[in-house]
């Protein structure tokens, strides 16, 4: 699993953010899609490492543009719990 975080810029409400989050679960096979207006950032959870090309070709034709992109290895925290007794 891979964490792909991207810089956008762009957005400027919570519409923005849906339009940007839809148009990449259409295009790219993801697990997990987060976009934020405020920070200007996406983050994708995916068993793919996204970089900044995979995301403009997606994001260019919808007037949203992509600064920059980073992939990172994901693994997904675990849930601990105790046992009382």
């Amino acid at each position: 699993m891979y964490k792909t975080i991207a810089d956008i810029d762009g957005m400027s409400c919570g519409m923005c953010e849906a339009h940007v989050q839809d148009a990449i679960r259409k295009a790219l096979d993801v697990q997990k899609v987060k976009a934020n207006k405020g920070s200007g950032t996406l983050e994708i959870i995916a068993e793919t490492a996204y970089d900044e090309a995979d995301l403009k070709k997606v994001l260019d034709p919808t007037g949203y543009r992509v600064l920059s992109a980073a992939s990172e290895p994901y693994e997904k925290k675990k849930r601990g719990f105790h046992l009382f007794g």
